[in-house]
């Protein structure tokens, strides 16, 4: 069974279908697992799933119109609820990244969060929106993801409406809407954690080191060694960190402590939605990544904890350490513990709303 929903105005030829990608059982109840299916006239092909607002699959021709998947993931609904996946292209929520031993404090009340992370809270804890079957609307050829997450869940005050909305426009741009609302003062957070490999083969692992990387941002936040951020800000220049003129990956991620990127690249705040953040190219494919936000902060991250012995195997072959990138768009890491951080803080009555778009192109 599936549907066809075309889209309106200019960006018409854009199609989004709808099928069934599994079933799960959540507290004795049967749940059917939906999967969404855009795909534009220039072939860009991508796949999200309502179970934990998930993008499975990012297909883009390269130069010679060959189609690969971009994207790590699954090809089953049971792999994704394994403990063992990655936070494969899923939305995290409340709070994207690390929230130092889990403790917060809003207007003078102490909150203690989950810990999942050694003695840290990340990506919104044990069962954060990751792990969540979303309800959906479909307009036209957006999708509209939405949950309730109650009161204390996983510690976080209020009960928070989160509306995620997902797009492909004619002009190969996802968008990704974010909006929330709270019944009392929280934090919030959010974003996607999708995997690239723009060469698309994703059993010859060594191409990663050949993408090129550009990021908009002459400071990162530093970290300890547990990846929380000090407080203190570090410039970029004469560091492998230095993304603000184009480098080739393999030349710079051994110089950087801990075996690869993992941090908090502050994005020059000025120009927002119309202009690049961060800019990947794979020269192999010719396929390139463009990625656009309203945020302050995006988490550059190699890869690192994916496994080096062979054990986790996605929907193209086996997946390995520095298989891919993520370029996780988002406020700074732990900044609600923070002063000199943007406040993640939001009150009833306010409105979070953020946007994040992804755009192919080949070169």
């Amino acid at each position: 069974m599936s549907c066809l929903n075309k889209g309106n105005s200019e960006l018409s030829e854009v199609y989004l279908k709808i099928d069934n990608f599994g079933e799960i059982e959540e507290k004795g109840v049967k749940k059917i697992i939906k999967r969404f299916t855009w795909k534009s006239t220039s072939k860009v092909e991508i796949q999200v799933i309502n179970y934990g607002g998930t993008i499975t699959s990012v297909k883009v021709p390269d130069r010679d119109l060959r189609i690969h998947d971009v994207v790590l993931g699954f090809n089953k609904i049971e792999d994704y609820l394994k403990a063992d996946n990655p936070y494969f292209g899923c939305t995290v929520g409340r709070v994207a990244n690390r929230i130092a031993q889990g403790k917060m404090k809003i207007e003078g009340k102490e909150y203690q969060l989950a810990i999942n992370n050694g003695p840290n809270h990340l990506h919104g804890g044990i069962k954060g929106f990751d792990k969540v079957v979303w309800e959906y609307t479909v307009r036209n050829n957006q999708l509209v993801l939405s949950y309730l997450s109650p009161d204390l869940e996983e510690g976080y005050p209020g009960a928070l409406l989160v509306n995620v909305t997902f797009e492909l426009n004619e002009r190969d741009e996802f968008i990704i809407n974010y909006k929330a609302a709270t019944t009392k003062p929280t934090v919030v957070n959010l974003t996607n954690h999708s995997y690239f490999n723009l060469a698309g083969d994703h059993t010859s692992f060594e191409e990663i080191y050949k993408h090129q990387v550009y990021i908009d941002a002459k400071e990162i936040t530093e970290v300890n060694d547990d990846l929380i951020p000090t407080g203190k800000f570090l410039q970029v220049t004469d560091t492998p960190f230095n993304f603000t003129k184009t480098q080739c990956l393999g030349n710079v991620i051994s110089s950087v402590p801990g075996g690869g990127f993992d941090h908090n690249f502050c994005l020059t705040p000025c120009g927002g939605l119309q202009k690049v953040a961060a800019r990947v190219k794979d020269p192999g494919s010719g396929r390139v990544l463009e990625v656009y936000t309203d945020q302050r902060g995006i988490q550059f991250y190699t890869g690192n904890f994916l496994p080096e012995d062979c054990h986790l195997n996605g929907k193209n072959g086996v997946i390995k350490k520095h298989g891919a990138f993520c370029l996780e768009t988002q406020n700074f890491p732990d900044s609600v513990n923070q002063a000199k951080f943007p406040s993640p803080l939001l009150y009833p009555g306010e409105t979070y709303n953020t946007t994040t778009i992804y755009k192919f192109l080949v070169e």
